[in-house]
């Protein structure tokens, strides 16, 4: 299961013994915010896009955050297209619902297959929620933590928050 893998991997940090998990699923921003008690703004969903190079490109951002195409092809050079199911599992080795930075499948980080960012809607939050590979887990996570742990590789603005104007 993802989540063991994700388990696995925060065992080199001490912190595996953080992991949430639920006897309902979060499989949604709203469901998530559901199962931990706090506004989906808070909930830190992970958007896999593919590179257009056979890799991808995972944003994570706030729950109540778009990604702005614009934005995206001025950040990164090309129009953003999200991963089908089937691709965001072979790259991530996470389902759908599960999807994270965590754990992600052995040297795709390291050779950049997948490249990871934070987008600037979760610098709002003192803390915010990622999943742990699973549709039913969660770990509260600092902006800061989140970038470590997840090992981005940058900040970006790439999103509309849903009070700004087209």
């Amino acid at each position: 299961m993802a989540i063991e893998k994700v388990r696995e991997y925060f065992k080199k940090f001490g912190i595996e013994d953080r992991i949430l998990e639920f006897d309902v699923s979060s499989a949604t921003v709203e469901l998530a915010a559901l199962a931990v008690g706090v506004e989906g703004a808070r909930i830190c969903k992970t958007i896999s896009f593919g590179d257009g190079q056979g890799g991808c490109i995972l944003i994570q951002t706030a729950g109540d955050a778009k990604v702005n195409g614009g934005k995206f092809k001025r950040a990164f050079g090309f129009k953003g297209s999200m991963l089908s199911a089937d691709e965001a599992l072979r790259l991530t080795g996470h389902a759908v619902g599960g999807v994270c930075a965590f754990g992600l499948p052995e040297g795709f980080v390291e050779d950049g297959t997948v490249k990871v960012y934070c987008d600037e809607s979760l610098k709002r939050f003192e803390t915010v929620f990622p999943a742990c590979g699973s549709d039913n887990s969660a770990i509260e996570f600092t902006p800061e933590e989140l970038f470590k742990y997840s090992q981005a590789v940058g900040w970006v603005d790439v999103c509309k928050l849903p009070e700004q104007a087209e």
